[in-house]
């Protein structure tokens, strides 16, 4: 049975992902605190317990996200997304309010075969990932009600992405190279979105999930599909390894996600990536 209006409360509400979780919860009428920098710093435990107070879920979107500059500031990066997704688990248990954490694909070190489980061992390769990991502990430390949402590829109409770069590079230049030796899986911040929602009005058992768009593909070949969905010819995407770009933070070479546990718990996983892409094309790709 679906649950009465909620009071929710978002954090990073002015981000890719935020924006769109806010303006879905809106159209169904719930009522939404959309905080976004200037109304809460996660980092100040006293300001978390402050503002959610009075609130029923909790949806942590805020976070440090920047890959490569975190090899330089993990310090900086771990307060954001370690003690403060701590600080904002331990403000919802203290108010009795659910939580969902937003984490991601970086936690593993992208030597499986197979999607990973929710219970596949971690082991970061960068500080991107360390801090999330450290992230996902503090949270299933503080806030026993909560659930840890890992997420990959993440794209919206909200902000900078891959494929509205590929999209940018395509136009400007007419052909691009992608690397072909990083595999994973597109995720739409609506559907992503989408996926919160059943997870908190479906009272889905608390602990892990994975929520990423269903199937996988390489860079190259989302890259490939960008170029179709603007018009462009995908031959025109060339294909490159990840040794030709030096990057300060290792990426994982393969960070698909298993979708199980939506399934064994009759929910519905997200869709395939292609599709979503294929909706997404004239808000992202514009």
């Amino acid at each position: 049975m679906a649950e009465p209006t909620l009071r929710w409360f978002v954090t990073g509400a002015e981000g890719m992902l935020g924006t769109d979780l806010v303006e879905a919860l809106r159209s169904r009428g719930e009522q939404v605190t959309a905080a976004g920098r200037d109304l809460l710093d996660i980092t100040d435990a006293a300001a978390c317990a402050e503002a959610v107070a009075g609130h029923d879920v909790v949806v942590g979107c805020a976070a440090y996200t920047a890959v490569d500059p975190a090899e330089s500031a993990e310090e900086r990066a771990l307060a954001v997304n370690g003690a403060g997704a701590g600080n904002l688990a331990r403000a919802a248990a203290a108010t009795g309010a659910r939580l969902v954490h937003i984490s991601t694909d970086y936690v593993f070190d992208g030597q499986a075969t197979e999607p990973y489980a929710v219970s596949a061992p971690v082991a970061p390769l960068q500080a991107y990932g360390r801090t999330k990991l450290a992230g996902e502990q503090a949270v299933a430390r503080e806030c026993p009600q909560s659930w840890v949402v890992r997420t990959a590829w993440l794209y919206g109409a909200h902000g900078d992405s891959f494929p509205s770069t590929i999209a940018r590079l395509g136009r400007e230049r007419g052909q691009v190279s992608v690397v072909t030796d990083e595999v994973g899986q597109p995720t739409w911040t609506v559907d992503l979105a989408d996926a919160i929602l059943q997870l908190v009005t479906a009272r889905a058992p608390f602990g892990l999930w994975h929520a990423t768009g269903g199937g996988q593909c390489s860079r190259f070949e989302f890259a490939r599909a960008v170029f179709e969905e603007i018009g462009l010819d995908p031959n025109l995407v060339l294909p490159t390894s990840s040794a030709a770009f030096a990057r300060p933070a290792r990426r994982p070479a393969y960070s698909v996600l298993s979708h199980a546990r939506w399934a064994e718990c009759g929910l519905s996983a997200p869709r395939h990536w292609r599709a979503a892409l294929a909706e997404a094309a004239p808000s992202v790709l514009r």
